[in-house]
């Protein structure tokens, strides 16, 4: 399902999406609609714009994370603001894209987001990644093996209550878990604990590259 509050990109996402064969089950150009019709049409992802009239796209897909939803959310965008970025994939989403993407990676970008694949256009990967690597010789944490499982649940875009039913654990233990990764890492958000652990090798996400992804 579309949500963007201009018709045309709407149109246009579309006929991108259903020339290579994904069913657009519908469109939205609010918040509010979006998540009426998230109840009335079940989606298995959710293309969100950031700016929509009446609410954010972070907090449609705050609202879709937190009602336990079986929706994935991609956030296609036009800005590249890593607090933009950060604070979208904190929120739930499973994905970040910018408008600037290109056919096949809008294509490659909702299918890896369909089967559970957190996704992060590469332009704002590699800016995050460089920013993270000017601090001066940061060190590779020590995560306990826990601590580990739940970094890499982070990477797959899951929320806490996410980890906390894979993990079989209480979502407070599973906070308490999130706050100790952020803290042995150095950093302020989930976003940048991901990043920093995927540059530790602790794990992994899919970045798309422009011209790795084709149609077929």
């Amino acid at each position: 399902m579309l949500v963007d509050d201009h018709k045309v990109v709407r149109e246009g996402t579309r006929q991108i999406l259903e020339a290579a064969g994904v069913v657009v089950l519908g469109e939205a150009e609010t918040g509010a609609q979006a998540l009426r019709l998230v109840d009335e049409l079940a989606p298995a992802t959710l293309v969100v714009d950031l700016k929509l009239p009446d609410m954010s796209g972070v907090e449609v897909v705050r609202r879709i994370a937190e009602a336990a939803l079986p929706v994935r959310c991609l956030v296609l965008s036009a800005f590249d603001d890593n607090v933009y970025v950060a604070e979208a994939l904190a929120a739930g989403a499973y994905g970040y894209l910018l408008k600037t993407a290109s056919a096949s990676e809008l294509v490659a970008a909702v299918s890896a987001v369909a089967e559970g694949t957190m996704v992060l256009d590469r332009a704002l990967g590699e800016a995050m990644a460089r920013r993270l690597r000017t601090d001066d010789g940061y060190p590779v944490a020590e995560l306990t093996p826990r601590e580990v499982d739940v970094v890499q649940l982070m990477a797959r875009g899951k929320s806490n209550k996410e980890i906390a039913v894979d993990l079989q654990l209480g979502v407070r233990t599973i906070e308490t878990y999130v706050s100790n990764i952020l803290t042995k890492l150095g950093v302020r958000s989930r976003t940048e604990a991901v990043l920093r652990a995927i540059d530790s090798h602790l794990a992994s996400v899919e970045r798309l590259t422009r011209g790795d992804h084709g149609l077929g």
